[in-house]
């Protein structure tokens, strides 16, 4: 089958006739030439002299294309043109779905489905559905629990630092706040993925270092618990520098006379943090611990980026298991 010359042409599409003829015995064009023409050539219709059209399939193929569903008069129902199968549209279940001679549902369905209006069923399916009820209770627990223990670890371990460095007897103070703050200034997400090849199971140094010292090496990536407890901690990294910043801050603003006076009282230093220190800087963070949880509570990279596809229900944030079962074919098409 040959064609009339023909000059190439990317705008509009073309439509060719083809005859019963000898091929010409020029040079085929090279891959390169087609590869450039690639855009006009999939414009072009080859059209067989029985009706049949031709379209670019590939780089070096033209090939009939039919469509596989067909829409009925009605244009109601499809009909699978290979099968014969009937799909008619469930209005109940947003998708297309096969019907026999009698016009009764089959198991057959067709994905993506359609868009239907469905109320409140699918927060009533989190309440009823065990298959969503378990795995969504679960992960909403084990998020607030990571947030809980994420703010009280970075408040914890940032206040402490904060005393540490602000210590009048201390030499050196600058030299031991800045590598303290510089976690704070690295993105969370490069510090995730340190973390992530540190907590490797089989070459990370922190297994490595356990090993030596005590003969154990935890699952970091496949056991639960583990798993939960290195999260928590890769989340403490960055979110600690913050708090110490701020409790630095408060720190000078307490007065200096509470703490002669309880001196004068042979207060410990001890009794001076539990019983003067904390409770003024507690009570001026909360603002700040607020903002930290609520911030947890929506990281779901960190799971994303540490865990990645290991992650199971028994650590997955709630935004991610949410996602992850947002993207299901059954919950797609619902609104």
């Amino acid at each position: 089958m040959v064609s009339t010359p023909l000059a190439f042409n990317a705008q509009a599409p073309q439509t060719l006739d083809m005859l019963p003829q000898t091929a010409p015995s020029a040079e085929k064009a090279g891959l390169r030439v087609v590869t450039q023409n690639r855009l006009a050539l999939g414009l072009i219709s080859a059209k067989l002299p029985d009706g049949e059209m031709l379209r670019m399939s590939s780089l070096r193929q033209f090939s009939g294309t039919q469509a596989l569903y067909k829409p009925g008069e009605d244009k109601k129902q499809l009909t699978n043109v290979q099968t014969g199968t009937i799909y008619r549209p469930n209005m109940d279940t947003g998708f297309y779905q096969a019907v026999n001679a009698q016009g009764e549902w089959q198991a057959g369905k067709l994905s993506p489905g359609f868009t239907v209006g469905i109320g409140w069923g699918n927060f009533l399916r989190v309440l009823h559905d065990e298959g969503i009820q378990k795995p969504f209770l679960s992960i909403f627990v084990w998020t607030v629990v990571f947030a809980l223990l994420t703010v009280a670890l970075t408040v914890a371990v940032g206040m402490v630092l904060a005393c540490v460095v602000q210590w009048e007897e201390l030499r050196g103070k600058a030299a031991y706040r800045i590598p303290l703050i510089l976690p704070y200034a690295v993105p969370a997400f490069i510090s995730i993925l340190i973390f992530k090849g540190l907590f490797n199971q089989s070459f990370g140094e922190i297994n490595l270092m356990l090993s030596a010292l005590f003969g154990i090496k935890p699952a970091w990536f496949s056991d639960p618990w583990t798993a939960k407890s290195m999260i928590i901690i890769v989340n403490t990294w960055p979110g600690y520098p913050y708090m110490m910043i701020l409790c630095m801050g408060l720190l000078k603003a307490i007065p200096d006379d509470l703490y002669e006076a309880s001196g004068m009282d042979g207060a410990t230093p001890m009794q001076n943090f539990f019983r003067i220190t904390l409770p003024l800087l507690i009570k001026t963070a909360d603002a700040a611990d607020d903002r930290r949880s609520a911030f947890n509570l929506n990281n779901s990279a960190l799971i994303q980026t540490a865990d990645q596809r290991r992650a199971g229900h028994a650590r997955h944030h709630y935004t991610s298991g949410s996602y992850r079962s947002a993207g299901q074919p059954h919950l797609s098409h619902r609104l």
